[in-house]
Protein backbone atom coordinates (compact mmCIF):
# COMPACT_ATOMS: atom_id res chain seq x y z
CA UNK A 1 0.00 0.00 0.00
CA UNK A 2 2.58 2.35 0.91
CA UNK A 3 4.76 1.66 -2.14
CA UNK A 4 0.95 2.30 -4.49
CA UNK A 5 0.77 5.39 -2.54
CA UNK A 6 4.22 6.70 -2.87
CA UNK A 7 3.50 6.15 -6.80
CA UNK A 8 0.42 7.78 -6.85
CA UNK A 9 2.33 10.63 -4.97
CA UNK A 10 4.85 11.31 -8.04
CA UNK A 11 2.80 10.95 -10.60
CA UNK A 12 1.96 14.33 -10.76
CA UNK A 13 5.74 15.46 -10.88
CA UNK A 14 6.04 12.78 -13.28
CA UNK A 15 3.74 15.05 -15.82
CA UNK A 16 5.61 18.12 -14.90
CA UNK A 17 8.63 16.75 -15.68
CA UNK A 18 9.10 17.43 -19.36
CA UNK A 19 7.09 20.52 -19.15
CA UNK A 20 9.66 22.03 -15.89
CA UNK A 21 12.91 20.56 -18.09
CA UNK A 22 11.83 22.97 -21.41
CA UNK A 23 11.01 26.16 -18.70
CA UNK A 24 14.61 25.74 -17.24
CA UNK A 25 16.20 25.56 -20.95
CA UNK A 26 14.01 27.97 -21.86
CA UNK A 27 14.69 30.42 -18.90
CA UNK A 28 17.00 29.51 -16.61
CA UNK A 29 19.59 28.60 -19.54
CA UNK A 30 19.73 32.67 -21.20
CA UNK A 31 19.59 33.91 -17.52
CA UNK A 32 22.67 31.99 -16.81
CA UNK A 33 24.18 32.82 -19.85
CA UNK A 34 23.50 36.30 -19.51
CA UNK A 35 24.90 36.08 -15.84
CA UNK A 36 27.89 34.73 -17.10
CA UNK A 37 28.99 37.14 -19.85
CA UNK A 38 28.30 40.53 -17.69
CA UNK A 39 31.47 38.88 -15.97
CA UNK A 40 33.45 38.72 -19.54
CA UNK A 41 34.40 41.34 -22.35
CA UNK A 42 32.59 40.55 -25.68
CA UNK A 43 32.21 42.09 -29.11
CA UNK A 44 29.71 40.72 -31.36
CA UNK A 45 31.02 39.14 -34.69
CA UNK A 46 34.15 36.83 -32.59
CA UNK A 47 33.93 33.46 -31.38
CA UNK A 48 32.52 32.80 -27.81
CA UNK A 49 36.33 31.48 -26.64
CA UNK A 50 37.62 35.38 -27.45
CA UNK A 51 35.24 36.41 -24.58
CA UNK A 52 37.85 37.68 -21.68
CA UNK A 53 37.07 37.27 -18.34
CA UNK A 54 36.92 41.01 -16.44
CA UNK A 55 35.46 40.07 -13.08
CA UNK A 56 33.85 43.12 -11.83
CA UNK A 57 34.40 45.92 -14.17
CA UNK A 58 31.34 45.90 -16.34
CA UNK A 59 29.14 46.24 -12.75
CA UNK A 60 31.91 48.56 -11.74
CA UNK A 61 31.23 50.44 -15.03
CA UNK A 62 27.24 50.47 -14.23
CA UNK A 63 27.51 52.24 -10.98
CA UNK A 64 29.93 55.10 -12.67
CA UNK A 65 28.58 55.99 -16.02
CA UNK A 66 26.13 58.96 -15.63
CA UNK A 67 23.84 57.71 -19.03
CA UNK A 68 23.34 54.16 -17.04
CA UNK A 69 21.68 56.76 -13.79
CA UNK A 70 20.26 59.08 -16.31
CA UNK A 71 18.68 55.59 -18.21
CA UNK A 72 17.54 54.11 -14.94
CA UNK A 73 15.55 57.35 -14.00
CA UNK A 74 13.58 57.93 -17.33
CA UNK A 75 13.05 54.35 -16.87
CA UNK A 76 11.38 54.35 -13.79
CA UNK A 77 9.41 57.81 -14.74
CA UNK A 78 8.39 56.26 -17.45
CA UNK A 79 7.20 53.03 -16.25
CA UNK A 80 5.33 54.56 -12.81
CA UNK A 81 3.70 56.96 -15.09
CA UNK A 82 2.15 55.08 -17.44
CA UNK A 83 0.52 52.28 -14.84
CA UNK A 84 -0.57 54.68 -12.66
CA UNK A 85 -2.13 56.92 -16.13
CA UNK A 86 -3.13 53.40 -17.27
CA UNK A 87 -4.70 52.17 -13.82
CA UNK A 88 -6.90 55.36 -12.88
CA UNK A 89 -8.38 55.57 -16.89
CA UNK A 90 -8.82 52.11 -17.19
CA UNK A 91 -10.56 51.46 -14.20
CA UNK A 92 -12.71 54.60 -14.83
CA UNK A 93 -13.62 53.61 -18.03
CA UNK A 94 -14.60 50.33 -16.88
CA UNK A 95 -16.97 51.87 -14.30
CA UNK A 96 -17.82 54.08 -16.38
CA UNK A 97 -19.20 51.67 -18.50
CA UNK A 98 -20.67 49.10 -16.29
CA UNK A 99 -24.01 49.62 -16.85
CA UNK A 100 -25.82 48.51 -19.97
CA UNK A 101 -26.28 51.23 -22.41
CA UNK A 102 -27.14 51.53 -25.96
CA UNK A 103 -23.96 51.03 -28.09
CA UNK A 104 -22.16 49.41 -25.84
CA UNK A 105 -20.53 46.38 -27.55
CA UNK A 106 -19.11 49.12 -30.18
CA UNK A 107 -17.56 51.26 -27.03
CA UNK A 108 -15.90 48.06 -25.79
CA UNK A 109 -14.88 47.25 -29.25
CA UNK A 110 -13.07 50.57 -29.72
CA UNK A 111 -11.41 51.13 -26.30
CA UNK A 112 -9.91 47.64 -27.37
CA UNK A 113 -8.48 48.27 -30.74
CA UNK A 114 -4.83 50.04 -29.80
CA UNK A 115 -4.11 46.60 -27.65
CA UNK A 116 -4.13 44.90 -30.87
CA UNK A 117 -2.22 47.00 -32.84
CA UNK A 118 1.71 45.86 -32.88
CA UNK A 119 3.83 48.17 -31.11
CA UNK A 120 6.09 49.17 -34.36
CA UNK A 121 3.00 50.37 -35.99
CA UNK A 122 2.03 52.33 -33.09
CA UNK A 123 5.11 53.98 -33.01
CA UNK A 124 4.92 54.72 -36.61
CA UNK A 125 1.28 56.06 -35.89
CA UNK A 126 2.28 58.06 -32.87
CA UNK A 127 5.29 59.48 -34.63
CA UNK A 128 3.40 60.78 -38.18
CA UNK A 129 1.09 62.16 -35.45
CA UNK A 130 3.56 64.44 -33.82
CA UNK A 131 4.95 65.59 -36.64
CA UNK A 132 5.88 69.16 -36.08
CA UNK A 133 5.13 70.29 -39.86
CA UNK A 134 2.66 67.74 -41.16
CA UNK A 135 1.38 65.97 -37.90
CA UNK A 136 -2.32 66.49 -37.31
CA UNK A 137 -2.09 67.68 -33.45
CA UNK A 138 -0.15 70.83 -34.55
CA UNK A 139 -2.45 70.85 -37.39
CA UNK A 140 -5.74 71.30 -34.91
CA UNK A 141 -3.79 73.68 -32.79
CA UNK A 142 -2.82 76.02 -35.65
CA UNK A 143 -6.68 75.59 -36.76
CA UNK A 144 -7.77 77.01 -33.46
CA UNK A 145 -5.11 79.84 -33.53
CA UNK A 146 -2.61 78.24 -31.26
CA UNK A 147 1.22 77.54 -32.31
CA UNK A 148 2.51 74.31 -33.20
CA UNK A 149 4.52 71.50 -30.13
CA UNK A 150 7.93 70.52 -30.38
CA UNK A 151 6.61 66.83 -29.50
CA UNK A 152 9.33 65.14 -29.99
CA UNK A 153 12.19 67.52 -30.70
CA UNK A 154 12.13 68.97 -27.42
CA UNK A 155 13.44 67.35 -24.30
CA UNK A 156 10.93 69.03 -22.16
CA UNK A 157 7.90 66.72 -24.00
CA UNK A 158 9.41 63.83 -26.09
CA UNK A 159 8.95 61.91 -22.35
CA UNK A 160 5.35 62.96 -21.72
CA UNK A 161 4.72 62.35 -26.06
CA UNK A 162 5.90 59.24 -25.35
CA UNK A 163 3.91 58.22 -22.31
CA UNK A 164 0.84 59.41 -24.26
CA UNK A 165 1.24 56.82 -26.82
CA UNK A 166 1.83 53.98 -24.18
CA UNK A 167 -1.54 54.82 -22.39
CA UNK A 168 -3.08 55.30 -25.31
CA UNK A 169 -2.49 51.86 -26.33
CA UNK A 170 -2.19 49.54 -23.20
CA UNK A 171 -4.89 51.39 -21.31
CA UNK A 172 -7.65 48.58 -23.02
CA UNK A 173 -5.39 46.15 -20.75
CA UNK A 174 -6.50 47.40 -17.42
CA UNK A 175 -10.03 48.11 -19.02
CA UNK A 176 -10.62 44.83 -19.87
CA UNK A 177 -9.16 43.23 -16.50
CA UNK A 178 -11.50 45.84 -14.34
CA UNK A 179 -14.71 45.00 -16.59
CA UNK A 180 -14.28 41.23 -15.91
CA UNK A 181 -13.66 41.99 -11.93
CA UNK A 182 -16.46 43.78 -11.86
CA UNK A 183 -18.41 41.11 -13.45
CA UNK A 184 -17.63 38.81 -11.01
CA UNK A 185 -18.40 40.81 -7.89
CA UNK A 186 -21.00 39.70 -5.67
CA UNK A 187 -24.36 40.55 -5.75
CA UNK A 188 -24.87 40.06 -2.22
CA UNK A 189 -22.89 42.78 -1.20
CA UNK A 190 -23.80 45.35 -3.96
CA UNK A 191 -27.26 44.57 -2.65
CA UNK A 192 -26.44 45.29 0.88
CA UNK A 193 -25.08 48.52 0.35
CA UNK A 194 -28.26 49.50 -1.83
CA UNK A 195 -30.65 48.69 0.92
CA UNK A 196 -28.35 50.44 3.53
CA UNK A 197 -28.55 53.37 1.29
CA UNK A 198 -24.87 53.84 0.03
CA UNK A 199 -24.95 56.07 -3.07
CA UNK A 200 -23.57 55.34 -6.30
CA UNK A 201 -20.29 57.11 -5.04
CA UNK A 202 -20.16 55.55 -1.91
CA UNK A 203 -20.52 51.71 -3.53
CA UNK A 204 -17.93 52.40 -6.00
CA UNK A 205 -14.96 53.60 -3.18
CA UNK A 206 -16.21 51.36 -0.68
CA UNK A 207 -17.35 48.57 -1.96
CA UNK A 208 -16.62 48.01 -5.57
CA UNK A 209 -12.69 49.09 -6.16
CA UNK A 210 -11.83 47.38 -2.41
CA UNK A 211 -13.21 44.11 -4.35
CA UNK A 212 -11.74 44.75 -7.20
CA UNK A 213 -8.19 45.58 -5.70
CA UNK A 214 -6.72 41.92 -6.43
CA UNK A 215 -7.25 41.85 -9.84
CA UNK A 216 -5.70 46.02 -9.79
CA UNK A 217 -2.67 44.84 -8.35
CA UNK A 218 -2.30 41.44 -10.78
CA UNK A 219 -3.03 44.14 -13.64
CA UNK A 220 -0.84 46.81 -12.03
CA UNK A 221 2.18 44.25 -11.91
CA UNK A 222 2.19 42.79 -15.09
CA UNK A 223 1.80 46.43 -16.85
CA UNK A 224 4.40 47.22 -14.59
CA UNK A 225 7.08 44.68 -15.67
CA UNK A 226 5.97 45.42 -19.16
CA UNK A 227 6.62 48.86 -19.02
CA UNK A 228 10.19 47.97 -17.71
CA UNK A 229 10.59 46.11 -21.44
CA UNK A 230 9.32 48.78 -23.71
CA UNK A 231 11.29 49.19 -26.70
CA UNK A 232 10.03 49.15 -30.39
CA UNK A 233 7.20 52.05 -29.48
CA UNK A 234 10.22 54.40 -28.03
CA UNK A 235 12.40 52.82 -30.76
CA UNK A 236 10.56 54.10 -33.52
CA UNK A 237 9.47 57.22 -32.40
CA UNK A 238 12.69 58.99 -30.78
CA UNK A 239 15.47 56.52 -30.01
CA UNK A 240 15.94 57.67 -27.32
CA UNK A 241 16.43 61.24 -27.98
CA UNK A 242 16.64 64.25 -27.98
CA UNK A 243 19.20 63.23 -25.73
CA UNK A 244 19.21 61.22 -23.15
CA UNK A 245 15.50 62.45 -22.27
CA UNK A 246 13.75 59.34 -23.70
CA UNK A 247 16.26 56.65 -23.43
CA UNK A 248 15.22 53.57 -21.08
CA UNK A 249 17.16 50.96 -19.87
CA UNK A 250 16.34 48.73 -22.58
CA UNK A 251 16.43 51.00 -25.27
CA UNK A 252 20.48 51.24 -23.82
CA UNK A 253 20.94 48.10 -23.50
CA UNK A 254 20.36 47.71 -27.56
CA UNK A 255 22.87 50.52 -28.33
CA UNK A 256 25.14 49.25 -25.92
CA UNK A 257 24.92 45.71 -27.45
CA UNK A 258 24.27 45.98 -30.86
CA UNK A 259 25.83 49.46 -31.80
CA UNK A 260 28.54 50.12 -29.39
CA UNK A 261 28.99 45.54 -29.66
CA UNK A 262 29.88 45.45 -25.93
CA UNK A 263 28.06 42.50 -24.98
CA UNK A 264 29.34 42.20 -21.54
CA UNK A 265 27.72 45.68 -20.61
CA UNK A 266 24.85 45.10 -22.34
CA UNK A 267 24.55 41.80 -20.22
CA UNK A 268 25.09 43.46 -16.69
CA UNK A 269 22.07 46.06 -18.26
CA UNK A 270 20.06 43.22 -18.46
CA UNK A 271 21.08 41.89 -15.17
CA UNK A 272 20.58 45.45 -13.71
CA UNK A 273 16.83 45.70 -15.63
CA UNK A 274 15.98 42.10 -13.90
CA UNK A 275 16.65 42.99 -10.69
CA UNK A 276 14.68 45.94 -10.46
CA UNK A 277 11.48 44.37 -12.50
CA UNK A 278 12.16 41.19 -10.03
CA UNK A 279 12.30 43.74 -6.79
CA UNK A 280 9.10 45.23 -7.74
CA UNK A 281 7.32 42.26 -8.35
CA UNK A 282 8.41 40.63 -5.15
CA UNK A 283 7.03 43.91 -3.29
CA UNK A 284 3.90 44.22 -5.08
CA UNK A 285 2.73 39.74 -4.08
CA UNK A 286 4.21 40.62 -0.74
CA UNK A 287 1.55 43.48 -0.25
CA UNK A 288 -1.24 41.15 -2.30
CA UNK A 289 -0.27 38.66 0.39
CA UNK A 290 -0.88 41.43 3.09
CA UNK A 291 -4.08 42.49 1.99
CA UNK A 292 -5.34 39.10 1.66
CA UNK A 293 -4.57 38.55 4.95
CA UNK A 294 -6.18 41.63 6.40
CA UNK A 295 -9.39 40.45 3.99
CA UNK A 296 -9.55 36.81 5.71
CA UNK A 297 -8.97 38.80 9.31
CA UNK A 298 -11.93 41.02 8.36
CA UNK A 299 -14.48 38.02 7.73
Amino acid sequence: MSVRRKANRSTPYLFLLPAALVMALGLLYPVLRSAWLSFHDWKLGTPPDAAVFTGWENYIFLLEDPKVLESTLVTLTFAFSVVALEVVIGVALALLLERPIRGMTVFRTIFILPMMIAPIVVGLIWRYMYSEQFGILNQMLKAIGLGGVPWLSSPDMALISVIIADVWQWTPFIFILAMAALQSLPSSALEAARIDGATPLQTVFYIKIPLMMPVIIVATLLRLIDAFKVLEVIFIMTYGGPGLSTEILSLHIYKTAFVSQQLGRASALSNLLLMIVLCLSIALFVFNKVREGQAQRTR
